[in-house]
């Protein structure tokens, strides 16, 4: 098992990237959520916050990867709907002043090594979907082209929904998202 300070650590960092972003995260605060001594930052991230924030960023890109790749449904139509109610929770939080912490670390200067963390999350998040979307008869490229919209429109909405301080730029998304699923898909069974 995982050292537990470690984890508690790195969920506190994610917590705060969601919340404040790169340059608003410090360790006061991630030693306070987490519970950990001030000599724990440097034991478990010799490297210092840019370590943290890389860690935190590739576990929580690697636990939205886990997600999607478990969405169930057996459709199109399906892995959408499902798609959509997972990220819901996640949305709402953006209006309340939250964010993704993947996206979170794209917008720091000199961030090439936290560029590409956010890159390989991204593109897991997409593969994992496409890959469900495939699994229901979707051809491989259109898969990839549907995932993908969906990931921008994830993405998007934490934007939309945290600048507008409500969940309807999402609610809006989500209604096209699964109106063009279902015009595209229409002799497709609509179960979950």
């Amino acid at each position: 098992m995982p050292n537990n300070t470690k984890a508690r650590m790195i969920d506190a960092a994610i917590d705060a990237l969601q919340r404040r972003g790169v340059a608003g995260m410090s360790f006061t605060e991630i030693l306070d959520a987490s519970g950990a001594a001030r000599g724990a930052i440097y034991h478990h991230f010799p490297g210092g916050k840019g370590e943290l924030v890389a860690e935190a960023a590739t576990r929580n890109g690697q636990d939205v990867r886990a997600h999607m790749a478990a969405l169930p449904g057996t459709t199109p139509a399906a892995i959408v709907d499902n798609f959509l109610d997972a990220v819901r929770p996640v949305v709402a939080a953006s209006a309340g002043g939250g964010g993704c912490a993947v996206a979170a670390i794209t917008v720091e200067p000199d961030g090439d090594v936290l560029r590409t963390i956010a890159d390989t999350a991204f593109t897991s998040w997409t593969t994992a979907l496409a890959e469900r979307l495939g699994a229901t008869g979707v051809e491989p490229a259109e898969a990839a082209d549907l995932a993908t919209a969906l990931i921008g429109l994830l993405e998007g909405a934490h934007i939309l929904c945290r600048a507008a301080g409500t969940l309807e730029p999402f609610e809006r998304t989500a209604r096209a998202a699964t109106e063009l699923i279902r015009s595209r898909y229409p002799h497709e069974e609509q179960s979950r």
